[in-house]
């Protein structure tokens, strides 16, 4: 009777060649990145996703000899911020005197992609006492939403209105009492147009006027090196620019619409001088 499994030297011999493969794909692997768009692009990615991931897992256990602080998010900055040199891309601040004078203020952003928060870690320092605020799906993205949580992030249940709002007070208490600039997107999810802005929320403007602490809005510049669509992801500068604060002090809801507006129309002027501005760098896999 013969058996339908191979000879055990046959096993052996392909586990003898297990090393081979391995230094080929090794070799191989440079010039893959370089002459694959595709890969590059995906690889880029998984770098930054694994970066992220594995900082927060190493740094987890220390955030728990002080959970909550948002302090704790300014020492990962440091790590991360080398991430920046690997992935190719420079930021460039400007305005950052708005960012640095210690207030209590909310800070609002276009969101365009998660590269944003690698933004994030490179201003950190400048900024110093900061509290992003995010959507509660992000808390479940393992292990980052947990070292996010004791970093001081703060996560919102956009489903449950009235528990969205109890943690939207606890965020203000600490803008008030510890000075802190709380961080969010208005427009509530990634916007990749590199031609105009997403309509706002108003969550931001209501608790900037509820707590009487002014708006300060930040704008990216368009991530001309990154092609979605075309999977190619270069090197390239990326511009964040602090703009002066729009005092809230003395409105009312009744003011809401008319910051909400103010706020875009400011915030919108300057993507677009941005836009102008990179557009001359665009490289042809972008175009």
């Amino acid at each position: 009777m013969v058996s339908g499994k191979p000879p055990i030297h046959w096993k052996m011999e392909l586990l003898d060649l297990l090393p081979i493969f391995a230094l080929v794909s090794i070799l191989l692997l440079p010039f893959v990145y370089d002459s694959h768009g595709t890969f590059r692009y995906h690889s880029r990615f998984a770098f930054y996703i694994v970066s992220v991931s594995f900082t927060a897992m190493i740094c987890s256990p220390f955030y728990c000899l002080n959970p909550f602080n948002v302090k704790n998010s300014l020492y990962t900055s440091y790590i991360l911020r080398h991430v920046t040199k690997v992935l190719g891309i420079k930021w460039d601040l400007r305005g950052g005197e708005h960012l640095a004078e210690d207030r209590g203020c909310v800070i609002v952003a276009n969101h365009q992609s998660m590269l944003d928060i690698l933004g994030m870690f490179n201003i950190w320092h400048v900024m110093d006492k900061c509290a992003p605020v995010a959507k509660k799906e992000v808390f479940y993205v393992l292990p980052f939403g947990v070292g996010a949580w004791l970093a001081g992030v703060v996560f919102i249940d956009r489903l449950n209105s009235s528990k969205a709002h109890d943690q939207l007070n606890h965020a203000a208490k600490l803008m008030k009492s510890d000075k802190v600039k709380l961080w969010m997107f208005p427009e509530g999810t990634r916007n990749s147009s590199h031609s105009s802005l997403l309509p706002f929320k108003k969550g931001a403007f209501r608790v900037a006027i509820t707590c009487q602490v002014p708006i300060l809005p930040v704008v990216y510049s368009p991530y001309y090196f990154i092609n979605n669509k075309k999977k190619f992801f270069g090197q390239g500068r990326m511009i964040i620019q602090a703009l002066p604060e729009i005092p809230t002090k003395g409105l009312t809801m009744d003011d809401l619409d008319l910051l909400m507006k103010k706020t875009r129309d400011v915030m919108s002027e300057t993507f677009q001088s941005l836009a102008t501005e990179v557009a001359l760098q665009v490289p042809p896999n972008c175009q």
